[in-house]
């Protein structure tokens, strides 16, 4: 499913493809997003503009997002740029994205290698029985003079993924487990250092 419903001052758009199925949406607000509706299940008049705001920029996929008719702002890049690292999950990034021809604000990355999505979470993780923590070691991180700014994220050939930029690799409960500029983690779920990669591509033949 992909396509965007129209509201009188706010128009919200879903790409079913990014979709990693958190339901943040449809718990946020059941009347916006309506759950297992057979028919249309998006409504951006059921509440107020801010509170649709609010309910799409907490979709961690990026498979939801808005533009606002009302002369209110639209969705800007966070302060801080961050990498959480999902239990058993994948990567969920909030940044000013920039991954190919594209540039968007949230992105959930595979790091199961099973994803049919690839670089994107497909939920894969889940059929696969992936175990991967979300609270990896803490370690001592440099501080960054800017925290924000793009973020270029470059799936490499059978390889791992490549950020460039500014960025806070985050455990699940919010530590910081790396501030960095560039750093590279791993995609395959092969990787003993988990998120980052250890070249364990390379020995399981990984291919993307």
């Amino acid at each position: 499913m992909a396509g965007t419903v129209e509201g009188e001052k706010i128009d919200v758009s879903f790409s079913g493809k990014r979709c990693i199925h958190s339901r943040n949406c449809v718990l946020g607000n059941p009347h916006v997003f309506v759950p297992n509706a057979k028919g249309e299940w998006i409504h951006p008049d059921a509440a107020s503009v801010e509170k649709v705001v609010a309910l799409a920029e907490n979709c961690p996929s990026g498979a939801i997002t808005y533009s606002r008719k009302d002369g209110g702002p639209q969705e800007k890049p966070p302060v801080v740029n961050t990498v959480r690292v999902r239990e058993n999950g994948p990567l969920a990034v909030h940044a000013e994205i920039a991954l190919g021809d594209e540039t968007f604000h949230r992105a959930t990355l595979c790091r199961c290698g099973q994803s049919q999505n690839k670089p994107f979470c497909d939920n894969s993780h889940i059929k696969a029985g992936f175990s991967a923590t979300g609270e990896p070691p803490l370690k001592e991180a440099q501080v960054l003079e800017v925290r924000d700014g793009p973020l270029n994220v470059t799936p490499t050939v059978n390889g791992p993924l490549k950020l460039e930029g500014n960025a806070e690799i985050v455990t699940g409960t919010g530590h910081t487990i790396a501030r960095t500029t560039k750093v590279f983690l791993c995609r395959c779920g092969q990787s003993a250092n988990k998120p980052f990669c250890d070249g364990s591509h390379k020995r399981v033949g990984f291919v993307a």
